[in-house]
């Protein structure tokens, strides 16, 4: 039988077909209503589509169902590509009064449940190359891929159900998933390696269904963590950019524990030269800070944004800092804490010999935390030590500013000995460092003194010699406490010298600060106490 081509098709640019315009009009909608009002003659008849679904394979197909009297041979590699033509061609009805093509895919996707696994991810794949607009047809292949995950890792998690027979587990069974075993990981698992196929946009579409219908989250964060790692090998810039931005913007919705600070921290050493996204970078920097207490100090060394002379990226790891307060609010634990301020003063000490580093910067480190987060200053002082010794510019304003973070109360003895003998550090460090010895000695002496009955009598200043006295009673001790005995007195005469210390440190400041009076200067320079 002849067949009449009256129609000239260009599709998308790709390919021109010359159709019969009332064969195909008698299964499209679109078609009908588009010559109804036409005017042309027969001869003239030409149809341009810009967009049509899968370009000339799509409406290829679309033909084939129309000249074979609306019958298709529908697979599941083919079944989203005819759904979306159907669509597009308002092919959900005819004048023919066979079933139309709309019809007869939503029928074939009934039974998706007996697909295999191998035609589920094909089918997926298709979509995802084919660009197609989200339908019924990857609604049901996502519905059906996670459905069958979360039987694969509930029958992973019971022995007893993850026989090779097991119908949870038969669809894994073919030629794909047993290859994808060998990767080395566990088998319910080997689902990870098998959808690195999939885009980025796809890959959040399942992560979003998972999370609907209450997928182990644990299992989740695994295999975003993976995909990243494993998709972003051979991926462009701009592929690995947008991969790192779907990864973090998954995981910032699961739970605190379902992925670790160390796998957020490989995550962000990607991101770092990617420049991605501002608001992908903050709950990058807030999932950090939530998990800081468990970094470590090689976790926060990064290196300084390109462009910058200092060595390390001080500003962002204030910002961890910033957000693990701010996510610790309401629910704040001493350890955790004390974890973090442990881990700010190794920091302090890698970054203080950094000869670029500028002193608001260090001095911003050392008041990151509050000062009830260290219960010893000992480390800070160290690292401040050690700051001070490298920038030996350093103005006296910006010394005395540093010394004011140090709590002077929690210094240890030593570490006061040593502030009160370091000519690197301002004056007035010394004396608080040997006031608040002087604190701590008194403190113990009294400690001891209540609990071996050992009175003392008043200390007085001799002011003719200058020199501080303590008088006691006779300490009555048993031959067994000749130790302890030893160590009181000890106490004892070091409060003294600590005392004559301080007053003679006092005199030398009252000079100072009388001599800073009669040539005009700012006494706020060399403040008497640093509180």
């Amino acid at each position: 039988m002849e067949v009449c081509c009256n129609l000239e098709v260009d599709v998308n640019g790709e390919e021109i077909f010359m159709v019969d315009k009332k064969t195909i009009a008698s299964y499209s909608g679109r078609l009908r209503k588009l010559f109804g009002k036409s005017k042309a003659t027969l001869r003239n008849l030409k149809l341009i589509f810009q967009d049509f679904p899968g370009g000339a394979e799509g409406f290829e197909l679309v033909l084939k169902f129309c000249y074979n009297n609306g019958n298709a041979k529908i697979n599941p590699s083919n079944v989203p590509l005819l759904y979306s033509a159907a669509q597009f061609m308002e092919m959900n009805s005819s004048i023919s009064g066979t079933q139309n093509l709309q019809e007869q895919t939503e029928k074939y996707l009934v039974d998706i449940s007996e697909w295999t696994w191998s035609e589920l991810l094909n089918a997926l794949k298709r979509c995802q190359d084919l660009s197609l607009s989200p339908s019924i047809v990857i609604e049901k292949c996502l519905d059906s891929l996670v459905g069958r995950l979360n039987l694969a890792v509930e029958a992973n998690s019971c022995p007893s159900t993850s026989s090779p027979d097991s119908s949870a587990l038969r669809f894994s069974c073919d030629t794909k998933s047993t290859e994808s075993l060998k990767t080395g990981l566990s088998n319910g698992l080997w689902w990870f390696e098998e959808l690195l196929i999939f885009t980025p946009d796809l890959v959040k579409m399942i992560v979003q269904l998972m999370l609907k219908r209450n997928f182990d989250e644990v299992v989740i964060g695994r295999f975003l963590i993976y995909y990243q790692k494993s998709k972003s090998s051979n991926a462009t810039r701009d592929g690995k950019r947008k991969i790192v931005e779907v990864v973090v913007e998954m995981l910032y919705v699961l739970e605190h524990d379902s992925v670790s600070c160390k796998s957020v921290f490989s995550i962000l050493r990607v991101a770092l030269g990617l420049n991605i996204d501002k608001c992908i970078r903050n709950k990058l920097e807030k999932m950090i800070g939530a998990r800081l207490d468990q970094g470590s100090l090689d976790n926060l060394l990064l290196p300084s944004p390109s462009g910058m002379n200092y060595l390390y990226d001080v500003n962002l790891v204030l910002r961890f800092v910033k957000a693990f307060l701010l996510q610790k609010t309401n629910r704040i634990s001493p350890m955790p804490l004390r974890r973090v301020a442990r881990l700010m003063d190794l920091y302090m000490a890698e970054v203080a010999p950094d000869p670029c580093l500028k002193p608001s910067k260090f001095l911003a480190l050392a008041k990151a935390l509050p000062d009830y987060a260290r219960s010893s200053h000992d480390d800070m002082y160290r690292a401040m030590d050690m700051y001070i010794e490298v920038h030996t510019e350093m103005s006296e304003d910006d010394k005395v500013k540093m010394c004011c973070a140090l709590n002077y109360e929690k210094l240890s003895a030593e570490a006061c000995t040593n502030l009160s003998k370091n000519i690197r550090f301002p004056s007035t460090s010394s004396i608080q460092a040997l006031i608040s010895e002087q604190r701590k000695l008194k403190s113990l002496l009294q400690t001891a003194n209540s609990s071996t009955s050992i009175t003392s009598l008043p200390r007085k200043l001799d002011e003719t010699s200058d020199q501080a006295v303590v008088y006691a009673k006779k300490l009555d001790f048993p031959d067994e406490n000749e130790k302890v005995k030893a160590h009181i007195q000890g106490i004892q005469w070091r409060v003294m010298e600590l005392e004559r210390a301080c007053k003679k440190m006092q005199t030398q400041m009252t000079k100072v600060m009388k001599s800073k009076v009669t040539n005009h200067s700012q006494l706020k320079s060399l403040p008497w106490l640093c509180s």
